[in-house]
């Protein structure tokens, strides 16, 4: 039978029919489900599970353990955290040793941060070893909370995975475990070890195992340059095999790092970071309790690490251990983890533009869809492209005016349902628009155009992010083959099929990145999830047109009104869907004891500045809109007059405080004196106060620079020197003080301001405790207490 032609005179492709694509798309729905399901951790295994086998109850106990408490570096907590980690690798018969050492990290000109170090090192000798294979955590927590998830259960992980290591057959090649400290502060423990430990010499291979959340699969979402090799490995090894290259690609670009990227920096390493990221409400506060650890995380992140320290300690490690030829594209369908290598990014994104360039002509030569009608599809279909991830975002904006406390979180505390109400609202916005139009542009016209910037969009992270490329390069030349072969048979049969097929790979290609990366980027910034979701849809439109009227009326008989009813039942549906999953998100996501308001407050007190000004005290907040509890300390914006750690330069909120009656840290000239021609001073700067866990020391030179430094006999690094100031932050000082030297060039006057810092805001003049329902914001600065003075130490 041949195709018929639509009013406008276009041929018009034959309709199956709206059952057949009901079917159809509640298959797609099942696939996406699939997709979904296939990323989620497994149930943890009991702790009489076999002793080669990753047991995430036992692990647990290990968990239990060290986070029983916060455990900031340096603190009493911490040592006994490093104690019983020495205790449980010895007693697995690991040659354990703690490495004391000072470390120096996130440096730049006029400024360094520096840290008092324990890091926990052991060695697992191999039988004939080709490399080291390091095993990576860090055992320290931040200063708000015990740290279960970040990074216990790295480290727990990795306990458990050498106790089965250990049991088992020897390896080819040694292990090393890395427990670093400091981690949170500045990296510094992982530093001290790249710096100046011997087993770092010569570099090998890290996996490094991370928490930003408590709950979620376990991503491997870094590496090393180069890394089609590991990437190899951990897909032949891994039993839970969650990574996608577009994830370094977008992490390679932020500013964030961790303990790997130190010893990345190092150039002597390569290796794979993973860590879980859903939770994230619960990060760095003090609700980061072993209760709250999803254990199905424990596990998945345990089986990996277990497997592939398996598969890398039995390799060849020497072509691992350098940075390979390029870097693999890989993502994970179905349980399992495509890999391919990186030279075949641009044929891939090559075909995709061809496909569609081929789809717009056959689409002509058919009589489907002219050219010029074919561009205009492309320029509209930038219209929901567009759109929807803004109403993504739009859809944030309105809960956080609903609920203004969730202006400062990056998720909700529980976020499930506002995100599958944010896959509503995007696909509403494609449906609306392509309802809108599919009568007076065409189906085919719109969705060849949605494909063409699915292929221009693969070509562009071909050039910019080569491992991102197959987000669209996949369903872009799918779709396009499918679309030539809809166009070419002209069956209603085949059109299933090839929708279906086309529909089938941009699911597997895309869902699972839509559902990790909501978590991994949060509500706060849903419109880049969005963004995926919404290329999703776009890409679904041949296999959706099937549940709308055809363009003749000829699948619903009867009025233009019943054909235009049918045809908003489909977005109408998800406009509905939306609205009820945001009402019941905000029914099932309630603040409470357990699930509290983050607040985040400092208290900053100068006791002597260069102008004669004593006494001086603020609030401090970072957060951007105060919620109720911080706006009774805070009544306005600004940048502090004088300098603190996390607040330097920044516009924070701020409110007038009562001067504490704290005492400044002591500054003991121990020595000045020409050194070379250059004026060498040496200083012993000792907190007053119980409780300090940071040091500041900020010297200025009028006229002059500081040529050198060091702090508790480490050098302060080249790269902060040569500047007329230095600003050293140390963490985790001595209890007998902080002694620094500093060498200047120039014979002008040398001022030392010193900064102390300490935790908890209990018993501060005007501070009242927070009610139930609210609680410390997980950041660095959250309830910490600053005290500065200055000290002229003259010309």
């Amino acid at each position: 039978m041949p195709a018929q032609r639509s009013r406008s005179g276009r041929r018009a492709a034959r309709q199956p029919g709206r059952l057949p694509g009901l079917i159809l798309v509640v298959l797609l729905l099942g696939l996406v489900a699939w997709s979904v399901a296939a990323l989620q951790p497994p149930q943890p295994l009991p702790a009489d599970a076999p002793a080669g086998e990753f047991s995430a109850a036992r692990a647990f106990e290990h968990v239990q353990q060290i986070a029983a408490q916060t455990h900031v570096a340096g603190s009493a907590a911490n040592d006994r955290v490093v104690e019983g980690l020495v205790d449980s690798l010895t007693g697995m018969g690991l040659d354990t040793r703690v490495q004391n050492a000072v470390g120096a990290w996130q440096y730049e000109a006029g400024s360094t941060e520096m840290a008092r170090v324990r890091n926990v090192v052991a060695v697992l000798p191999g039988s004939d070893p080709t490399g080291r294979l390091f095993l990576m955590a860090h055992h320290d927590s931040v200063e708000t909370g015990p740290g279960a998830a970040d990074d216990a259960a790295g480290v727990s992980a990795l306990l458990e995975s050498v106790r089965a290591l250990a049991a088992g057959t020897q390896l080819r090649n040694d292990v090393v475990v890395v427990l670093t400290d400091a981690e949170e502060a500045c990296l510094c423990g992982a530093e001290a070890f790249a710096a100046s430990h011997p087993l770092a010499a010569g570099g090998g291979v890290v996996l490094n195992f991370e928490a930003r959340g408590t709950s979620g699969p376990p991503i491997m979402f870094e590496t090393s340059r180069g890394n089609a090799g590991l990437a190899g490995a951990f897909a032949d090894a891994a039993p839970h095999p969650v990574a996608s290259s577009f994830a370094v690609e977008v992490y390679r670009a932020l500013p964030n790092d961790t303990d790997f990227s130190v010893l990345l920096g190092d150039g002597d390493f390569t290796g794979l970071n993973t860590a879980f990221i859903d939770g994230a409400a619960g990060y760095h506060t003090p609700q980061d309790l072993p209760e709250r650890l999803d254990q199905r995380s424990l596990q998945a992140l345990g089986d990996n690490a277990l497997a592939v320290a398996r598969e890398l300690g039995d390799r060849d490690l020497g072509p691992l251990s350098v940075a390979g030829a390029d870097d693999a594209s890989y993502f994970p369908v179905l349980g399992r983890l495509v890999r391919y290598p990186g030279s075949a990014v641009w044929p891939l994104a090559g075909a995709a533009l061809l496909g569609v360039a081929v789809l717009a002509l056959i689409l002509r030569r058919r009589g489907v869809s002219s050219l010029g009608r074919t561009a205009g599809g492309t320029a509209l279909a930038l219209v929901p492209i567009v759109a929807a991830p803004l109403a993504a975002q739009g859809l944030w904006s309105v809960l956080v005016l609903i609920r203004p406390d969730y202006g400062s979180m990056l998720d909700p505390w529980r976020p499930g349902w506002y995100r599958l109400a944010t896959v509503a609202v995007v696909v509403a916005v494609v449906l609306i628009w392509y309802a809108l139009l599919r009568r007076r542009i065409g189906a085919a016209p719109l969705a060849a155009g949605g494909l063409v910037w699915l292929a221009l969009l693969g070509a562009v992270l071909a050039a910019v992010a080569p491992g991102g490329s197959y987000l669209a390069a996949w369903p872009a030349l799918a779709g396009a083959v499918a679309g030539i072969l809809a166009a070419v048979a002209d069956n209603r049969v085949v059109r299933l099929v090839a929708a279906l097929v086309a529909g089938a790979v941009a699911v597997v290609v895309l869902a699972p990145t839509v559902a990790l990366f909501f978590p991994a980027l949060g509500l706060r910034t849903g419109a880049a999830p969005s963004f995926v979701a919404t290329l999703l849809v776009v890409a679904l439109l041949p296999a959706v047109e099937l549940l709308f009227t055809d363009p003749d009326g000829e699948s619903v008989p009867g009025s233009a009104a019943v054909r235009l009813l049918g045809s908003a039942a489909v977005p109408g549906t998800a406009v509905v869907l939306a609205v009820a999953c945001t009402a019941v998100g905000l029914s099932a996501d309630r603040f409470d004891a357990a699930h509290p308001v983050p607040s985040q407050l400092v208290y900053a007190l100068d006791r002597g500045a260069l102008d004669g000004d004593t006494g001086r005290a603020w609030w401090v907040s970072t957060e951007a809109d105060p919620g109720a509890y911080t706006a009774r300390y805070v009544d306005g914006r600004e940048s502090l007059p004088v300098d603190f750690p996390y607040l330097a330069g920044k516009d924070v909120a701020t409110g007038p405080a009562e001067a504490a009656d704290l005492p400044a840290p002591e500054v003991t000239r121990v020595s000045d004196g020409l050194v070379g021609g250059k004026r060498q001073i040496t200083v012993r700067v000792t907190p007053q106060r119980p409780g300090v866990r940071l040091l500041v020391l900020d010297l200025s030179v009028d006229g002059g620079t500081v040529t050198g430094a060091q702090a508790a006999g480490r050098a302060v690094p080249d790269l902060a020197l040569g500047e007329d100031h230095l600003w050293i932050t140390f963490h985790a000082p001595p209890a007998g003080g902080l002694q620094a030297m500093f060498t200047v060039d120039g014979d002008g006057p040398v001022d030392l301001r010193v900064i102390d810092g300490s935790d908890g805001l209990s018993g501060l003049p005007g501070f009242e405790p927070r009610p139930v329902g609210v609680d410390a914001a997980g950041t660095h600065s959250s309830d910490l207490v600053l005290v500065s003075a200055t000290t002229e130490l003259g010309r």
